[in-house]
């Protein structure tokens, strides 16, 4: 998916640093947390990656006008949501991955239950971040909402539900409903991510719609490169087994309209998605690297 000739510039690059020290703080121990607890925890929250969710709600602050640390309790809540999904992802009875970001999985490394434990905690203590750490009440409250909602039954969660269901059956395998299921299992966290930076600032309803049709075609962007990178990557460099989708006869963008016309429709988006970024002029610049970045990433 890279073009050497002009390769994107990573726009993360410079919050990934403020990030991480957040995440670590976040997880300072605290009474009646088992060591053992925290430490899975831990390992699966500061596990090296690309922060992409947390940073799409620093950009959003950004784009809207308001400061980076008015939105980092909600840039830590996302993340904290993410790692728990991929904790649950990778179990036995889920996707059943050994391997992610380069080591092993959460179950692997510690036992399944603990790794059960773990996700469940890293959840929790997301509404717990955004409780606590975002000073205004009535923003707190919505950016609960948003989370829940996003990461409930009828986004996150709802989207993995029906992406189980689909594996090896083809009576509902549609375009519509293949995309149905990635803008909810991959694309509500990045919708939410930047609704939460922009609610953290208190940003207006139209910077927030904005916002939110960037991330849906963003969002789709993703997976569809993500899909693209597990049917032809490189394993080593994605830091994950590469293939097992097609082999567990998962629906994806590929094998079900081919690689080019994944591609394209991957730049199609990205396209929507930097026109929909120009809305905020200057200050949504990092939004638009991000979506040329999304298209071009080996990982």
């Amino acid at each position: 998916m890279s073009n050497p000739a002009s390769p994107a510039k990573n726009p993360l690059a410079d919050l990934v640093p403020e990030i991480d020290t957040a995440l670590d703080a976040a997880l300072a121990p605290q009474e009646g947390c088992p060591p053992e607890l925290n430490e899975a925890m831990r390992y699966s929250l500061m596990s090296p990656g690309k922060r992409l969710r947390p940073a799409l709600v620093l950009m959003a602050a950004e784009a809207c006008g308001g400061e980076r640390s008015e939105a980092i309790a909600a840039a830590v809540a996302i993340e904290m949501v993410h790692a728990y999904s991929l904790i649950h992802d990778d179990l036995p009875a889920m996707d059943d991955d050994d391997l992610r970001r380069g080591r092993p999985t959460c179950h692997k490394q510690f036992d399944e239950a603990t790794a059960i434990l773990a996700g469940d905690a890293l959840l929790t203590a997301a509404f717990e971040t955004l409780a606590t750490g975002i000073p205004q009440p009535e923003r707190a409250v919505r950016a609960c909402e948003v989370l829940a909602k996003s990461a409930g039954r009828s986004g996150m969660v709802g989207g993995q539900t029906d992406d189980l269901l689909a594996e090896n059956r083809n009576e509902r395998h549609n375009l519509a409903w293949l995309e149905a299921i990635h803008r909810r299992k991959t694309g509500a966290l990045f919708t939410c991510s930047l609704q939460l930076g922009a609610i953290s600032v208190g940003a207006q309803e139209s910077q927030i719609a904005s916002l939110t049709d960037y991330a849906r075609d963003l969002g789709l962007a993703f997976q569809i490169v993500d899909d693209l990178l597990d049917w032809e990557g490189d394993g080593d460099e994605m830091g994950k087994q590469s293939g097992k989708d097609a082999a567990r006869g998962k629906l994806t963008f590929p094998g079900f309209i081919g690689v080019d016309a994944s591609r394209s429709k991957a730049s199609e988006l990205v396209t929507a998605a930097k026109e929909h970024a120009e809305l905020f002029r200057g200050t949504g610049q990092r939004l638009s690297q991000l979506a040329d970045y999304v298209l071009q990433r080996s990982r």
